[in-house]
């Protein structure tokens, strides 16, 4: 046998003694024999270089160190899901649905959610090639490295896999890792984590992946992702799990509410005796052609819905109320709370939102509240204990003027937030702005982040957006913290941002209400800032999804000297205010609306989509009677075939799609 051959079979062996182990519940080998056999693979492959091997189980042994972890686009988005939190509103969320769909529903699948991180994995021709935080959802951070340490991760799948795809699964610490964890720390005189979700979070971005192996990380997987031969989604999780993934055996397939709420019940009991940790049971629609159907929302799918168990919750003192201030003026009242532990975390301010719940909630100062995490997240407080309760003089009083700048505040017919209306001079809006313009989906500045611009802003640096590009390296140097290789990163990215398209920078300007894809729609429609700074009423109205309040908000951004002037500045400093031939090559797609799906050889799907976009034409999420027509390409999947052919919407090929153009 060659020394390749040997290495070949100890990758075999060991890969499959990991899924026996992992997803198998059996074990082949003891672990003496399992680390011998290791051993002798790593000693190979260190004297064998030239057979090194991205899958190879040694790749679990970690060891290389990212300090920059690399930000990447999700092929598909990962949505979120809505919540729901009794029976009577999970059978709205039925009803809502079937009326929806036309007619009833009668196949779902119950999940156990999981409380971990949530991931992304490819892979292709049956190897892992890349692994991705769910981030904001349409893009996050690759943590390749990391992934493969987790040892029920398969880095080398078995069976009749697809080429590609993606599969999507949650990582948790089970409880028992997270406490031995926890007494090592101890044991070396430092601070314990306060719960498996963030300490498995945490884990993913650990620089040095030879520590992420250290922990004792599993990851259950949920859905695959991608144009895939499947008609309902318990068919493709039961396929996954023959490749090697674990899939949880507790799902389970229903038919009806009744059913549903037994599974519920049953795992709200059982939940307890897990050896980790859940927050709610997950409900899908199983037919894919029905998902498919119903869509999604801008945030979540309409075919799945959690179902959360009642949260913790705790009770504490209501020490003070503070008032925070948005980068849009809005104010946030806060409630100071006595510290205490709540689910994992030590809890000390929880959000009273605005003026209605501070009166729905009739707080005094000195209250004993009651206190939960929204979503087991966010603090929230649910009420007061009325045999312990602060004076009546202390009762709660929104406040009538801004606490930073004492401008009076305002409160927009129709919102329940009131606003600091000094938008021009108040520190916190300014500081807020000009976070909201260096961030990511703006105009992604690196080498500066939210502490060192409020650290510029108290030095008197920086006022506005424009005054970044004033910044001088002479300025910078003598700051806390600012060492010369800092400020020399930190004034590369600024220059960098110069190279931003049109819609980034109307974006990073901050006016309320125009997000990333009303900016864009803007941008294309308009052309430039100045033609948008101009247009009536009537103009701004035609564009798609522009409505009163967005119109409203852009006429008074436009119509305020600083802000011209600011504007004007910015042009100067050579920031691009019109829109690129690449960001509006051509109208010829204009009103069409076009779904891509399948695998392509030219261009990826969303180098397809873009260009879609810059050909005036609008990407459609799913097939329906007002697509236009698909770009289909290989490995389509058939549901989605069927029903363009049923609705006679045309398949073209990418070859076809790019002569269009």
């Amino acid at each position: 046998m060659t020394i390749e051959e040997r290495i070949e079979q100890l990758r075999n062996q060991l890969h499959q003694y990991n899924h026996a182990y992992y997803n198998e519940d059996r074990s082949e080998v003891s672990d003496f024999e399992f680390d011998q056999l290791l051993k002798e693979l790593q000693a190979l492959e260190k004297a064998h270089p030239e057979y090194q091997d991205a899958s190879s189980p040694t790749q679990r042994v970690g060891g290389s160190v990212t300090k920059n972890f690399q930000t990447l686009v999700h092929a598909e988005r990962m949505y979120s899901l809505d919540n729901t939190y009794s029976p009577e509103e999970l059978d709205n969320w039925i009803k809502r649905i079937e009326k929806l769909y036309g007619a009833s529903i009668e196949d779902y699948t119950c999940e156990l959610k999981f409380d971990g991180a949530s991931i992304n994995m490819t892979y292709v021709n049956g190897r892992l090639q890349k692994a991705v935080t769910r981030g904001d959802g349409t893009q996050g951070d690759e943590v390749t490295a990391n992934v493969k340490t987790i040892k029920n991760v398969p880095l080398r799948l078995q069976g009749d896999y697809p080429p590609q795809f993606d599969i999507r699964g949650e990582i948790i610490l089970p409880l028992e890792g997270f406490k031995q964890l926890n007494e090592k720390r101890l044991a070396a005189g430092e601070e314990a984590y306060r719960n498996p979700r963030n300490t498995a979070s945490g884990s993913l971005k650990l620089q040095d992946s030879s520590e992420t192996a250290q922990r004792p990380l599993q990851c259950f997987f949920y859905a695959l992702a991608g144009d895939l031969p499947f008609t309902t989604h318990w068919e493709s999780l039961t396929k996954a799990r023959s490749w090697g993934f674990t899939i949880p055996e507790s799902m389970q397939r229903v038919s009806s509410f009744k059913q549903m709420l037994a599974y519920i019940k049953h795992w709200g009991e059982q939940r307890e005796k897990l050896p980790f940790e859940i927050d709610g049971i997950v409900i899908k629609v199983n037919d894919i052609n029905i998902q498919s159907q119903l869509g999604f929302t801008a945030k979540s799918p309409r075919w799945a819905i959690s179902y959360k168990f009642k949260a913790e919750q705790v009770s504490t003192r209501l020490n003070s109320v503070s008032y925070q201030v948005g980068r849009t003026g809005a104010i946030t009242p806060v409630a100071n709370l006595e510290p205490v532990l709540l689910s994992g975390t030590i809890v000390k301010r929880a959000s009273l939102h605005n003026a209605d719940q501070i009166e729905k909630l009739n707080l005094r100062i000195g209250d004993h509240v009651y206190v939960e995490k929204g979503g087991e997240i966010i603090p929230k407080i649910m009420g007061f204990d009325p045999e312990n309760r602060g004076e009546l003089e202390a009762s709660i009083r929104y406040i009538t003027h801004c606490p930073d700048c004492a401008a009076p505040l305002e409160r927009i017919p129709g919102e329940a937030q009131h606003y600091c209306v000094n938008d021009t001079q108040c520190p916190p809006q300014l500081i807020g702005k000009i976070q909201h313009f260096v961030s990511r989906k703006a105009m992604d500045i690196d080498g500066i982040g939210g502490e060192t611009i409020s650290l510029l802003f108290q030095q008197g640096l920086i006022q506005n957006i424009a005054d970044l590009y004033r910044l001088q390296k002479e300025q910078l140097l003598p700051l806390e913290r600012m060492a010369e290789k800092s400020v020399d990163n930190l004034l590369a990215g600024v220059e960098a941002s110069k190279q931003q398209p049109f819609a980034k920078v109307l974006f990073g300007l901050g006016i309320r209400h125009v997000g990333e894809t009303v900016a864009k729609r803007l941008a294309r429609h308009f052309g430039s800032m100045m033609a948008l700074s101009q247009a009536t009423h009537e103009e701004l109205l035609v564009v798609e999804d522009i409505g009163e309040k967005i119109v409203e908000s852009l006429q008074d951004y436009f119509a305020i000297p600083s802000h011209q002037k600011m504007i004007q500045d910015l042009t100067n400093f050579g920031l691009s205010m019109e829109a690129q031939v690449q960001e509006q090559a051509s109208t010829k797609l204009a009103g069409k609306t076009i779904v891509v799906s399948g695998v392509f050889e030219k261009l990826s799907r969303n180098e397809l989509k873009k260009t879609i976009e810059d050909n005036g034409g609008k990407v459609g999420s799913s097939i329906s009677s007002k697509t236009t027509f698909v770009v289909a390409g290989a490995s389509m999947g058939p549901a989605k075939k069927e029903k363009a052919d049923r609705l006679n919407i045309p398949l073209i090929s990418e070859d076809d799609f790019l002569e269009m153009l």
